[in-house]
């Protein structure tokens, strides 16, 4: 029986988390959740998972719900979080909270030496070298739960790391891509949330539109992975099959397909080295599908992606001002305040106006943050 702490228990990766977990009871147990604002979904799984502990945003939530469920004890706030990851009676965490709100609670879970299955971009994007130092000076593993990731991982399985040769990280290309930069003039929320392979939370699917969800995984790839950028590439895949791949120095390319469903890379991370079945899930059949594209990717297209590049190998804190730029922009573009284009325009001004430091402390990280945000919602107002 492996034990597992969660966080972002009623998002999209928290909801597949505990499908596999209800699956697959004599394997796993949900011992510890935290939730967002969804205290709806958040009741549901409580009842059927009956966690030990659970945290929520705020503090009357908290008061209801530990009314309601008095054998259950509930925290909130970032202490919350943080009393959710380190549960002494866990093994693993998955971190699939969104948002740089992810990155304490997994630093703090890595000092127990637990396994952390991680779907949270902003954690690694924000404070990569915090986290795999970490990681490295506890033995704890960090397992990629992202679909991407999880297909470089399986790719890697077995082979000689040294004779990595290039990443190659496909890309759906989101629910514009095969419109030009004058097509996006005026496109709503409406159609930006409309994703052609995948079922997602708002916030990814606009990242995805804007090919930032992607330059967030080459940041990430680079610090899962320990390689330099110039041997990270993105590739245009509108089928999402093939999720990503490595070409070895020999030139063989390894990859790994599959239909596009997030509870495999979820469940592989939960059972990993060994695999169980999935239940109800579509199994791949080339034959039926026939055809596969690939297209190389333009960084003129897609601004943001030639941003996360450029602020990964910049390095220091530029990563953490491209990841609150972007998550407030994102914000403001769902509640109607700019447009879609204006999403590159407030990153690319955030990242021009920010003065690089280098291997910032977590303190430094979190004010640097906290003044992106600032920036950026100053320039929206005005």
């Amino acid at each position: 029986m492996k034990k597992i702490s969660l966080l972002g228990a009623t998002g999209s990766i928290g909801t597949q988390t505990v499908d596999i977990v209800r699956a697959h009871p004599e394997h796993f147990e949900l011992s510890a959740i935290s939730v967002g604002r969804n205290i709806n979904e958040a009741r549901k799984i409580i009842q059927q998972c009956k966690p030990a502990l659970v945290s929520v945003m705020k503090k009357e939530d908290c008061l209801s719900l530990q009314a309601e469920f008095p054998s259950i004890r509930f925290v909130y706030g970032e202490e919350g979080l943080v009393e959710v990851a380190t549960h002494p009676s866990t093994e693993v965490l998955v971190n699939a909270v969104l948002g740089s709100v992810g990155l304490t609670p997994t630093l703090e879970a890595i000092k127990m030496r637990k396994t952390i299955a991680i779907a949270n971009k902003e954690t690694l994007v924000t404070a990569g070298h915090l986290v795999m130092e970490a990681a490295k000076e506890y033995g704890a593993d960090i397992l990629p739960v992202d679909s991407e990731h999880s297909a470089i991982f399986q790719s890697l399985q077995g082979q000689d790391q040294k004779a990595i040769d290039r990443l190659i990280l496909t890309a759906s290309g989101g629910s514009f891509r095969d419109k030009t930069r004058a097509e996006l003039q005026g496109v709503t929320v409406e159609d930006a949330l409309n994703h052609p392979n995948w079922s997602m939370g708002a916030k990814i699917t606009i990242d995805s539109a804007t090919m930032m969800n992607k330059g967030l995984e080459v940041i990430e790839a680079h610090w899962l992975f320990d390689l330099p950028y110039e041997k990270i590439d993105v590739l245009l895949h509108k089928e999402s099959i093939i999720h990503s791949m490595v070409e070895y120095s020999d030139t063989s390319v390894i990859a790994q397909l599959g239909t596009p469903d997030m509870r495999v890379p979820i469940q592989y991370a939960l059972t990993y080295p060994k695999r169980m079945s999935l239940p109800n899930t579509k199994r791949l059949s080339l034959a039926d599908i026939g055809q596969l594209h690939f297209a190389k990717m333009d960084e003129e297209r897609f601004r943001c992606l030639a941003f996360a590049f450029e602020a990964g190998k910049a390095g220091g804190t530029l990563p953490t001002v491209l990841n609150a730029a972007n998550e407030e922009a994102v914000q403001a573009f769902l509640d109607g305040h700019i447009t879609f284009l204006q999403i590159e325009d407030v990153i690319e001004k955030a990242m021009n106006e920010h003065t690089v430091i280098q291997k910032p402390c977590l303190s430094t990280i979190k004010e640097v943050d906290l003044e992106a945000r600032e920036f950026v919602r100053s320039a929206i107002s005005r």
